[in-house]
C-alpha cells in the first residue's frame, strides 16, 4: 500500500531538511560532542537505546488519564523520529519525517545520540506541556542523564547528531499542530453532542432520546480506568475527532471514516432488530459465567484454545507445539476463574499502558525470551538491537496509530450504545418475546429461560427464583453478576437474579463503561494490528518457543476476591492473544460480540497495510 502524498509531513519541513543536507554535506561526519564529558552511561541491562525510549514513553502514559488515541499517536510520533535518526546514517532506509542522509565516525553513538534527543524534546513537549504531567520534566532529564546527554541540547550550534535530532523533533512538533489531533486544545474536540442525558449509575434503569446511541454515565466518583481521578462526576466524550487525525498506512476520508464495514445493529431496525436484542443477550450470557461457585472446569492452554478464524471464536486450539513437535500441556482451571482473569489482565487497569502500550511490552519482551533471534522476517542475519527496536517500534506503533484512527472514526461516526445503556433501557420497558404474555413491550429484552426472566407472584414466591425480587412483580429479571461487592479484596458477588434495571459490567464503581461509543472494540482493533506487524516482523504467528503465557495469581482480581487459584493465561500466537484481548471486553460487559469482531477484521487490515508501508522505508522504496 504506498503512502498517499497527502501522509507526507509538511512541506515546509521537507524543504527544511532538503536545504540542510546541502549544507551539511561538507561536516556530516562531525559527531563530536555528544555526550558530557567524563560521564559514564548507566547500565543499560543489554536494552537498546530505542528501548530504553520506547520504555520511557510507556512509564509516562502509565501515570495520566488514559487515552488510547492519544498514547498511539505519541509512540507512532516518537518511534518514526527514532527511526529517522537511524535512517540518516543508512544509505537506503528513507527517513518519515525528515529525510537528511549523513556519515559519522561512530555511527552507532551518532545514531543514539540523535534519537535521544529528539525522543526527549518530543515526549517533553506531549507529556510535561500538553498533558500536563510536571514528573516528566524530572523524569526524562533523568533517562538523559542515564545517557549521558546534555539537556540544553535544543540550542547545540554544532551540526552533529544532536542538531539533527532536534531537526527531527522540530519536524514531529510542527506535524503533531496540524494533523488533526487538536493538539493545541488539549485533543478537545468541543463540538460533540451526545444524544442522551448522563445516566446516573446509581439509580436503577435509564431514560434515552435515542436507544441507538451512546450515552454518558454520570458517577458519584469518576476515576479513569487506571484509577486517576477524573473532574466532574459526568463522562465527557473522549477523542470524537480522531478519525480525521492524520495517520500511516491509512487514507483519508472526508466521513472520519477510512475503514467502513457499515453500521452496528440498531433497535428497531426491521433488519438488525433481532440482531441487536441477541446482542444483548450474549452480553448477559457472559455476565452470568463469573461465578467462581460454579466451579466448572475447563482446559485453559492451546490444546483447547485458540487458531480462531479472523473475525470468529471458532478455534479448537492446537494438536502440535510448532516449536517442540509436542502436545500442549493442559491447565485446567475453573471457568469463572479464567473470564474473570481475561476480563482484568487485558483491561489495562491501575497503572497501565494502555492497549497501544500493552503491545510494545509484549513486543519488548520477544527479545527477552532465551534463544530468540532478531531475525527481519525470520530469515537473513541476526540484527543488532537497535536496528531490530528501531524497525519494530516504527511499524508496530504505526500499525496501532492507524486502529486508533479507524476505530475512533467509527465510533463518531455511527455514536453506537454501550451494553449498559442497552439492558437498562430495554429491560426497563419489558420483554419483546411475547406479545400475550406480561410486560410485553417491542423494544424490550428478549426472554431466555434461566438468563431473562418477567418476575412474577409464582417465580418470586418463597423458594422461588426470583424470590429476592418479589417487590418487583412485573419487571424483568435477569441472571447476571450481581455487581461489586463492599470489600473487593475479601468477598465476591457472583452470580443471581437481579432486575436488568439494575445490571452493571463486570467492571469497577468508579469506572463502569469507556467515555466514547461502543463500535468498534479498541482492543479488537489495536491488538489484531499488532498481531500482523509482529506476525510479519518475526515471520512466524507462533510467540518464541510456540507458547506465551501470564500468570494472575491467586486474590490478584481488582473488581472482587479471586482467582481461587493461579490462572495461566497462554497463547500459542499472537492472533490468540489478540482474540483474547478482544473478547475480554465481552467478559467484562462494555462491547457487544459485533464490536469485537468488526474490530478484529479492522485490525487486521491496518495492520497489514502498515507493515506493508513499513517496508517500503526500510528498503528505501517509499513513495514521496
Amino acid at each position: 500500500m504506498p503512502r498517499p502524498a497527502h501522509r507526507r509531513p509538511p512541506l515546509a519541513a521537507l524543504i527544511a531538511s532538503a536545504v540542510l543536507v546541502a549544507t551539511l554535506a561538507a561536516c556530516s561526519n562531525d559527531d563530536s560532542a555528544t555526550t558530557i564529558e567524563g560521564c559514564t552511561r548507566a547500565d543499560l541491562d543489554g536494552r537498546s537505546v530505542a528501548r530504553v525510549w520506547d520504555e520511557t514513553t510507556l512509564e509516562l502514559i502509565r501515570q495520566v488519564v488514559p487515552a488510547p488515541t492519544v498514547h498511539a499517536r505519541n509512540l507512532f510520533h516518537t518511534s518514526a523520529a527514532m527511526w529517522d535518526a537511524w535512517a540518516a546514517y543508512d544509505p537506503t532506509a528513507d527517513g518519515y519525517f525528515v529525510t537528511e542522509k549523513h556519515t559519522a565516525d561512530d555511527v552507532q553513538a551518532a545514531r543514539e545520540a540523535a534519537m535521544s534527543q529528539a525522543a526527549y524534546r518530543i515526549l517533553l513537549w506531549r507529556y510535561a506541556t500538553v498533558s500536563d504531567l510536571p514528573a516528566a520534566v524530572e523524569q526524562l532529564d533523568a533517562v538523559m542523564a542515564d545517557l549521558c546527554y546534555p539537556i540544553d541540547g535544543e540550542s547545540t550550534p554544532d551540526d552533529g547528531p544532536i542538531a539533527l535530532g532536534n531537526r527531527i523533533a522540530d519536524a514531529v512538533l510542527e506535524f503533531g499542530a496540524t494533523d488533526g489531533a487538536l493538539e493545541d486544545e488539549r485533543y478537545v474536540d468541543s463540538s460533540y453532542r451526545a444524544a442522551n442525558e448522563a445516566m446516573v449509575v446509581s439509580d436503577p434503569g435509564t431514560v434515552m432520546n435515542d436507544p441507538n446511541s451512546w450515552q454518558p454515565l454520570s458517577l458519584g466518583l469518576q476515576l479513569s480506568q487506571n484509577g486517576l481521578p477524573i473532574p466532574g462526576n459526568v463522562q465527557e466524550y473522549i477523542g470524537p475527532h480522531w478519525g480525521y487525525v492524520t495517520g500511516f498506512a491509512l487514507p483519508e476520508s472526508p466521513t472520519g471514516t477510512p475503514i467502513d464495514p457499515g453500521p452496528p445493529p440498531r433497535l428497531g431496525d426491521p433488519a438488525t432488530d433481532a440482531e441487536f436484542k441477541q446482542a444483548a443477550l450474549d452480553v448477559l450470557r457472559d455476565s452470568s459465567l463469573l461465578d467462581p461457585s460454579q466451579s466448572e472446569v475447563i482446559d485453559v492452554s492451546p490444546a483447547s484454545m485458540g487458531d480462531n478464524a479472523l473475525g470468529t471464536n471458532d478455534g479448537s486450539g492446537y494438536d502440535l507445539n510448532p516449536a517442540t513437535g509436542e502436545p500442549y500441556e493442559p491447565r485446567p482451571a475453573v471457568a469463572a476463574d479464567l473470564y474473570r482473569a481475561i476480563a482484568e489482565y487485558w483491561a489495562d487497569g491501575p497503572t497501565s499502558e494502555t492497549p497501544p502500550g500493552h503491545w510494545n511490552l509484549l513486543a519488548n519482551s520477544l527479545v527477552d525470551t532465551p534463544g530468540f533471534e532478531r531475525r527481519f522476517r525470520g530469515d537473513g542475519p541476526e540484527l543488532d538491537p537497535l536496528e531490530w527496536d528501531v524497525k519494530t517500534y516504527f511499524a508496530l506503533n504505526g500499525a496501532v496509530h492507524d486502529a486508533a484512527i479507524a476505530g475512533w472514526g467509527l465510533k463518531a461516526y455511527y455514536d453506537s450504545v454501550r451494553p449498559i445503556s442497552m439492558i437498562r433501557y430495554m429491560g426497563g420497558l419489558g420483554q419483546s418475546s411475547d406479545p400475550s404474555g406480561p410486560s410485553y413491550d417491542q423494544d424490550g429484552l428478549p426472554l431466555e429461560a434461566g438468563l431473562v426472566e418477567v418476575i412474577t407472584p409464582e417465580s418470586s414466591a418463597s423458594g422461588g427464583p426470583h424470590e429476592s425480587l418479589a417487590d418487583h412483580g412485573g419487571e424483568i429479571a435477569v441472571y447476571a453478576w450481581r455487581g461489586s461487592p463492599e470489600d473487593p479484596e475479601t468477598e465476591t458477588s457472583g452470580v443471581g437474579w437481579i432486575r436488568a434495571v439494575d445490571w452493571v459490567p463486570y467492571q469497577r464503581p468508579t469506572f463502569v463503561t469507556p467515555s466514547f461509543a461502543g463500535y468498534v472494540s479498541g482492543h479488537s482493533k489495536f491488538s489484531r494490528a499488532a498481531a500482523e506487524v509482529l506476525t510479519g516482523l518475526t515471520g512466524t504467528p507462533y510467540f518464541p518457543g510456540g507458547l506465551a503465557s501470564w500468570t494472575v495469581e491467586e486474590g490478584e482480581l481488582l473488581h472482587e476476591e479471586g482467582p481461587t487459584a493461579d490462572i495461566d493465561l497462554q497463547w500459542a500466537t499472537y492472533y490468540d492473544a489478540s482474540d483474547q484481548a478482544g473478547i475480554s471486553r465481552l467478559y467484562g460487559g462494555i462491547h457487544i460480540p459485533q464490536d469485537d469482531t468488526e474490530g478484529r477484521i479492522i485490525g487486521s487490515q491496518v495492520g497489514l497495510g502498515a507493515w506493508e508501508l513499513a517496508q517500503t522505508y526500510f528498503d528505501g522504496t517509499a513513495e514521496s
